[in-house]
């Protein structure tokens, strides 16, 4: 599949929009997302990230993993949304799947949802992990968790983070743990979300040069 690519990470295929020209416009229509891909007229979003397939979204925030979302608005914290339309105003949502002319919602899934949010922090992060990815086998970006001494670069952040990270990846998903583990840990430090979909060398070679200068 043919990309077009911003500098923020964000992509739109020429095959699903006909044209080199219509990609690009798809993908300038888009305002402060990262990540996302196939987006198109979204507008006020900020810290979107790993989005697919949305159109015609305003005022969200917060978004993560969303898929097939659609004509959204006002929408704050949601995860792994799928497939929504039409939806308003939600907020806190959370593995919702096939919704359609939501309004006001929140608090979806409020037992989960209403417990305080943990973020551990990992001390010396960067040179963690790059000890830990630097063993035989041990990097896999193809998959989150490949087994318990094989990750990607997102899994093993969670890994190192222990429970408290297993905890907030099972709230969250691995790609939002990961993030919000790094914050917490490397204070100054913002890491692109691209960067979990990097190669293995690709990401080896980040890895190592953020642990590098921190010594």
């Amino acid at each position: 599949m043919n990309w077009i690519t911003d500098d923020r990470g964000n992509r739109c295929s020429v095959e699903r929009f006909g044209s080199e020209e219509a990609a690009r416009k798809a993908l300038a229509s888009c305002s402060d997302c990262s990540g996302c891909s196939g987006c198109s007229d979204c507008s006020d979003c900020s810290d979107c990230s790993d989005c697919s397939d949305c159109y015609g979204c305003s005022g969200c925030s917060g978004c993560s993993g969303c898929s097939g979302c659609s004509r959204c608005s006002r929408c704050s914290r949601c995860s792994r949304c799928s497939h929504c339309s039409d939806c308003s105003d939600c907020s806190r949502c959370s593995c919702c799947s096939g919704c359609s002319w939501c309004s006001d919602c929140s608090g979806k899934k409020e037992a989960k949802s209403s417990r305080p949010i943990t973020v551990p922090i990992v001390d010396d992060l960067h040179r963690k992990l790059f000890a830990a990815v630097s063993q035989p086998d041990a990097l896999n970006m193809s998959n989150w968790h490949t087994c318990d001494t094989t990750h990607c670069r997102a899994g093993w952040v969670v890994t190192l983070a222990g429970e408290e990270g297993k905890a907030l990846e099972s709230r969250f998903d691995t790609l939002l743990a990961a993030m919000k583990i790094y914050d917490a840990s490397c204070p100054g430090f913002k890491i692109n979300p691209c960067r979990f979909f990097d190669s293995n060398e690709d990401a080896m070679a980040d890895m190592k040069r953020l642990a590098e200068q921190t010594n």
